[in-house]
């Protein structure tokens, strides 16, 4: 039986998400200069401050602006509609809950970064030394994406048993 709230309490999490985002964003934009990196773990693991005008991997980055509110509608669009799932889930679903609470929370994390600065901050830097180095990331994005990788698996286990993931 669907509660007329659905899983919406779990909002909580979008919350945090959202609060820890933005501290960490304020901490490391007030501590590092722009592209200064700190290495915490040689080689391998960098804190360094960096602006996405883009999308995920700097996407559209190089354009005159207009991405800024695209991705701004993007994200609103898709953070509505994260609510609107999360108050029709039963209170068994648990799993898709937090996966939906995470997405939700980083998604208003960048969007919030997108329309108050024009760029959202990055900080978590993972590279190989000076060879490779993934695009800068924040807890948003973490977010985002452990809640993306939740999702797969709970399609991935409803599809195959007919039950959803872990509750």
């Amino acid at each position: 039986m669907n509660s007329r709230f659905g899983k919406l309490p779990w909002l909580w999490l979008s919350l945090l998400v959202f609060v820890l985002d933005q501290a960490s964003k304020l901490y490391f934009e007030g501590t590092l200069r722009l592209y200064q990196q700190i290495e915490i773990v040689p080689g391998l693991f960098s804190w360094t401050l960096a602006y996405n005008t883009g999308a995920a991997f700097s996407f559209l980055a190089g354009e005159s602006g207009w991405q800024r509110w695209l991705f701004a509608l993007i994200a609103i669009a898709v953070s509505g509609v994260l609510v609107v799932w999360l108050k029709r889930l039963h209170a068994a679903e648990t799993w898709l809950a937090v996966a939906l609470a995470l997405v939700l929370g980083g998604a208003v994390g960048n969007l919030f970064d997108r329309v108050a600065y024009g760029h959202v901050i990055d900080f978590i830097l993972v590279h190989w030394q000076d060879r490779w180095f993934f695009p800068a990331f924040n807890l948003a994005d973490s977010a985002i994406t452990v809640g993306a990788i939740m999702l797969a698996l709970d399609m991935f286990i409803s599809k195959k048993s007919g039950e959803t993931a872990h509750d």
